[in-house]
């Protein structure tokens, strides 16, 4: 009989719902983003849990036209950005009341995970090997390399990461400076293929398995100022900056933990010229690297539906 498991995921900029089957089959992958008017940086929490009460019905509609509800046995949802006692964010509250509700009218057993779950969830449907591995979560607010033991429930440690601003942020920052929309990276992807590396001097601000990029921030803004570079050749710098950065955070991360093998996730994952460094790093440097498909790299409600499958098997 076909069993269908729901995942929930109302993040600070992506209304989102998914459904994976008893096979890990991706039947549903609804997804719809935040509006950000132009000029700004992101969006208040009320304002955020106020798209997701438009977004949400829209989804849950087409949800229901491309499936059998009767079939669903779980439902589950993110209920904070990561799995730590003192981990919070209101706008996750959303779909978490909704998840419970929809579990409730349909008789089925709720569970919850972690934003961060979620994304790792998105690589895991696809590999399921047990033992430790190393997640590479980089996102709009998370830069963090993680030591993960895939034994059941998954246990997470924090092994670097950035200490000030995120990835992302430093992506999107920039990208809202050259008067894009706000989140820039897949605009500031699209522009990079046509552009060129600047011979520009970026600090590197590594310790370890840890980096400081607000000095490169302000380099950036330096130079889109100048008014002497196009959108395209500042975007291709930014995205060759952060896969070299990565690459020396990587390699720092497998010689302190002993670990071979790494997922990368979260949405600046989904970026061509990152997927593409990174991959090519790996096989030079004989560490096993994975990505999620692009469409599982940003954020989603598949790997929170993986997450809840996983609870329901336990």
């Amino acid at each position: 009989m076909t069993k269908y498991y729901l995942g929930i995921d109302t993040s600070a900029y992506t209304t989102s719902i998914g459904i994976v089957d008893q096979d890990n089959n991706i039947v549903c992958n609804e997804r719809k983003l935040l509006e950000v008017k132009r000029g700004n940086r992101g969006l208040r929490q009320q304002e955020a849990i106020f798209q997701h009460m438009l977004n949400f019905p829209e989804l849950m509609e087409n949800i229901s036209n491309a499936v059998d509800l009767k079939k669903i046995v779980s439902v589950s949802a993110s209920t904070k950005p990561r799995d730590r006692e003192d981990s919070y964010m209101p706008v996750f509250l959303f779909g978490e009341g909704q998840a419970v509700l929809i579990s409730k009218l349909l008789g089925v057993k709720y569970s919850s995970c972690s934003h961060q779950e979620g994304h790792i969830g998105s690589i895991l449907i696809a590999d399921e090997r047990p033992g430790a591995f190393l997640a590479v979560h980089i996102s709009g607010g998370t830069t963090e390399i993680l030591k993960v033991e895939n034994d059941g429930k998954l246990k997470i440690d924090i092994v670097g990461g950035t200490k000030d601003i995120s990835i992302g942020q430093l992506v999107d920052r920039a990208g809202v400076k050259l008067g894009l929309k706000f989140p820039a990276g897949k605009e500031l992807d699209s522009y990079s293929v046509k552009g060129e590396v600047l011979g520009i001097k970026l600090s590197k601000s590594i310790d370890g398995t840890w980096i400081n990029l607000s000095g490169v921030e302000t380099e950036l803004y330096r130079a889109i100022d100048s008014g002497e570079h196009s959108v395209e050749d500042i975007s291709k710098t930014i995205f060759e900056y952060v896969s070299k950065v990565l690459e020396e955070l990587l390699l720092n991360a497998v010689e302190k933990t002993g670990i071979k093998r790494v997922y990368m996730v979260g949405g600046v994952s989904s970026n061509s010229t990152v997927r593409s460094r990174i991959t090519d790093y790996g096989d030079r440097s004989g560490i096993e690297i994975l990505f999620p498909g692009a469409e599982l790299s940003t954020d989603n409600g598949v790997g929170v539906a993986y997450m809840g499958k996983r609870e329901m098997e336990r």
